[in-house]
């Protein structure tokens, strides 16, 4: 049995091993809709250079991300392979949910066919609202994760209450 497993993580390997997986977070962007667009100038624009924050954008597939950011309508067509992407992930694993329409539904949540936000689906760590949100947004949304991350027991993840950007 390994030192995780055990329990007893001496607290400078915690803190070496939350940082180090802090600042290298690969991220898997599921953009659906309107959300999509502004996670898509988050991610590509020198603008707003995702990188210099130690994330990894555009990895080759969901086995290899840590974090997904679902971004616009989530139908309930959509919803299977939102959760089969969860699952697909290794642990630990990570989601940022960005807009309204993801968070709750947004405008459209009086539709048959519209989730009432994606953590019907897969646990959610952090939300951003806005509609769209702006990329800086989604920016503070990573920032606050990462201190997450860095405060998280290795032995056992903590699973509180989800963070919501500019609360």
């Amino acid at each position: 049995m390994g030192l995780v497993e055990s329990g007893h993580m001496p607290k400078p390997l915690t803190q070496l091993l939350n940082t180090a997986r802090k600042y290298s977070l690969w991220i898997y962007q599921w953009g659906l809709a309107c959300c999509g667009l502004e996670l898509g100038a988050a991610i590509g624009s020198p603008r707003y250079d995702i990188m210099r924050l130690g994330v990894i954008p555009f990895p080759s597939g969901a086995r290899q991300a840590d974090l997904v950011v679902i971004a616009g309508t989530v139908t309930d067509k959509m919803s299977p392979p939102i959760r089969r992407l969860y699952e697909q992930m290794p642990d630990p694993k990570y989601v940022i949910s960005m807009g309204s329409c993801s968070n709750c539904g947004g405008p459209y949540w009086d539709s048959y066919s519209v989730t009432k936000g994606v953590d019907q689906i897969i646990p959610v760590d952090v939300y951003v609202p806005g509609c769209p949100p702006r990329p800086e947004a989604l920016l503070e949304g990573i920032v606050l994760l990462q201190q997450r991350i860095q405060q998280e027991d290795m032995a056992s993840r903590w699973r509180g209450d989800p963070i919501v950007v500019g609360a």
